[in-house]
């Protein structure tokens, strides 16, 4: 695989090269530590992707010399950068890049260099690298059905002559400048195409389906093309996407078994964020915090009659949740401020702190920080001229709505509160729940299972005592001693909702393991024991799950296969008809 390396560089000779066939990207890959055998393989397939790349996509291409700079992402983590080039001339097209990536490659590139004809046929690579310190040159002269090959590595060179397809396009591995030319290819690429490639040896990508994306940044809005495509490795075709711009230039290319990807760096800024789903008339406005702004974006009820409105605030769940609150390719919140707009309801959703393009970081943030920022947002919508400030509601999803049951105890904007798919224990009871649940759930022996409710039981105790932490791996300590953590572990609902005098709606899916509908339950008479306040009223929906979307088991290892499904109708028209009848002047 792309990132599978060991600790020294190799010691091939001449002849093993020769006997080889000489390979360049198998030598460059023993060199920077000895790839598996399976390893090349796919780095070979991969690395010679943008084959084909048709005559007539040059066009897209601007006749001067246009950079970009990218960042290398492995498992979400940056290792590296890389500076790329194309430049379109008379005599065809140049990509050139240079970078560094840190561990586990360790890798110098001084210059990539891939020339090609004006209709993409490949004339030469040349790579001055540095790999686990030891040195990388290769150059490669293609003429026709086959490809001269000289390499030098570690001090030691080697020639061959290999075959190759007269159209192919060399990608060398692991830069990722020469990926310009398989975006181009793929602007036009139809599903089910075949694509020759060439890295050392023959081979063929399938292309599948492609997607219109749209990408907002602080400077423009990209109109992006986002192509599957499978690449063979040994006997499997391996998973990847490649996603270019409006112009067919590269943005992005992600390798999800591997958790590689490098993005172009305008989309990979912080500013950045992919719109999943919008609206006509869909407002992106800037929320003043503590220290910090948060990112929302305000959907409005088509044909307005200039009257202000009833609003809505969404708040996402757990995680780093942006506005859309996208989960297994849905949407939740996209969807759901648009059936609840389209219901006459203005809508806010937010990026929350830390995420998308809302400022703030994570690291020390608790429930009641994300509650502030809930208020802030809150106080926004409610000072808009198109807002009756007496009909705005909060409506949290999942731990969302312990988020706004800590907001609307302490603000007095919050009219109306509708709590879906929420938490009804502490949070120290569901998450163990959780935990038995996936145990219960899996071929684990009962006396492990036994072993890790123990231990989940003995960390639970430590984070929320400070206290206890003997016997348990450093690791763990620091991945759960998190002030996020403690606060989630310590809520209560029962302590919370007696302080919340709004009225209360609770929907809750039947096929929700993750936050099973006895949280409803108890919410609900919780919410009817309060001093203050009118009763509650409970909705249960059938045949959905926690995503809020129709499914056959709810369960979590089922949401993959849910991707392009709708929230339930019944979930917007929920909380539109119970507001209704609940808020002042709701008809």
């Amino acid at each position: 695989m792309r990132w599978s390396h060991s600790s020294g560089p190799s010691t091939l000779n001449e002849n093993q090269i020769a006997e080889r066939g000489c390979p360049a990207r198998e030598v460059a890959l023993d060199q920077r530590g000895r790839a598996t055998s399976r390893a090349a393989g796919w780095a070979l397939a991969f690395a010679a992707i943008a084959a084909g790349v048709a005559a007539d996509v040059g066009s897209a291409q601007n006749a001067e010399t246009v950079s970009s700079n990218f960042t290398v992402f492995l498992r979400s983590t940056p290792i590296g950068t890389e500076k790329v080039s194309v430049e379109r001339s008379a005599e065809g097209w140049t990509i050139t890049s240079s970078g560094a990536q840190g561990p586990p490659i360790n890798l110098v590139a001084r210059t990539v260099r891939l020339r090609y004809t004006p209709d993409w046929k490949p004339i030469e690579l040349s790579v001055d690298a540095t790999a686990q310190g030891q040195p990388i040159l290769e150059h490669v002269v293609f003429e026709g059905p086959s490809a001269r090959l000289d390499v030098n590595q570690a001090g030691r060179s080697g020639q061959a002559t290999v075959a190759v397809e007269p159209d192919a396009i060399v990608l060398p591995n692991p830069f990722w400048g020469p990926y310009e030319a398989l975006a181009a290819r793929l602007r036009t690429a139809a599903p089910g195409a075949k694509i020759a490639i060439y890295a050392g040896r023959a081979a063929q990508i399938e292309v599948g389906e492609s997607f219109e994306e749209t990408i907002q940044t602080p400077a423009r809005l990209i109109r992006a093309k986002r192509t599957l495509i499978k690449v063979p490795v040994q006997t499997a075709m391996v998973d990847a996407e490649v996603w270019g711009d409006e112009n067919g230039r590269l943005l992005r290319v992600t390798i999800p078994i591997e958790n590689v990807e490098a993005v172009r760096d305008d989309i990979a800024s912080v500013g950045s964020r992919r719109v999943v789903i919008s609206r006509n008339g869909d407002e992106q406005v800037h929320v003043p915090a503590n220290g910090f702004t948060i990112a929302a974006t305000v959907s409005k009820p088509e044909g307005a009659s200039g009257k202000p409105a009833a609003a809505i605030v969404l708040v996402g769940g757990s995680g780093p949740s942006d506005r859309d609150e996208t989960v297994a390719g849905i949407p939740i919140f996209g969807q759901l401020a648009n059936a609840l707009a389209d219901r006459g309801f203005l809508v806010v959703r937010y990026d929350k702190r830390g995420v998308g393009q809302s400022g703030g970081r994570t690291e020390s943030a608790t429930l009641d920080d994300f509650a502030d920022d809930l208020r802030a947002v809150v106080k926004f919508t409610a000072d808009r001229k198109d807002v009756d400030r007496k009909r705005l509601t909060v409506v949290g999803h999942s731990e969302g709505g312990a988020v706004a049951m800590l907001a609307a105890a302490k603000e007095g904007r919050i009219a109306a509160l509708a709590l879906v798919a929420s938490i009804g224990v502490t949070g120290a009871e569901l998450n163990l729940y959780q935990v038995n649940h996936q145990l219960e759930r899996s071929n684990t022996p009962e006396p492990e299972k036994q072993r890790t409710i123990e231990l989940q039981e003995k960390i639970q105790r430590a984070v929320l005592t400070g206290t206890g932490w003997e016997g348990i791996q450093p690791a763990i300590r620091k991945q759960a001693e998190t002030p996020w953590f403690q606060s989630f572990l310590a809520f209560d609902p029962a302590k919370v909702i007696s302080g919340v005098d709004q009225p209360i709606l609770i929907v809750q899916g039947e096929l929700d393991p993750q936050v099973p509908p006895s949280n409803a339950a108890r919410l609900e008479t919780l919410a009817n024991n309060r001093k203050r306040g009118r009763r509650a009223e409970l909705v249960r929906i059938p045949g959905i799950n926690h995503l809020l979307v129709p499914a056959t088991t709810g369960e979590v290892d089922e949401y993959g296969r849910l991707a392009g499904a709708q929230v339930a109708p019944a979930v917007p028209q929920a909380i539109a008809s119970w507001l209704q009848h609940t808020l002042p002047g709701g008809k």
